[in-house]
């Protein structure tokens, strides 16, 4: 897809501050951070909402969660707490459709989220 802006990042077309990145999944800071560490974990894999996924995908969003968690522990904040978001389709905030998930840290985060 390549009107993709997270594939493009993926694909070195336009630059990402990476911050993790393995054959799976791949991490890169917000440009546009809403917390003090704003990182977006995407699948490799072009997968447009939580809505596509198929049943060979359950693994890659396994790898997400677990990326998360090490780069939780690598930021320094996975003792004192981060949020993990993923929005499905325009209603729900997605603005990238890529599957995404947002880790926020190093600020309170208050509830309801919004």
């Amino acid at each position: 897809m390549t009107d993709c802006l997270f594939c493009k990042i993926r694909d070195g077309d336009i630059p990402g501050d990476i911050v993790f990145e393995d054959d799976h999944v791949l991490a890169f800071n917000d440009v546009n951070p809403q917390a003090p560490v704003h990182i977006l974990i995407i699948p490799k894999k072009h997968i447009s909402t939580i809505n596509d996924l198929e049943d060979g995908d359950v693994q890659v969003m396994g790898k997400l969660f677990a990326a998360a968690k090490k780069i939780a522990h690598e930021k320094g904040v996975s003792e004192e707490g981060y949020r993990l978001v993923t929005n499905c389709n325009a209603g729900a905030g997605q603005t990238v459709f890529h599957i995404h998930m947002h880790l926020l840290a190093g600020r309170a985060m208050s509830w309801p989220p919004g």
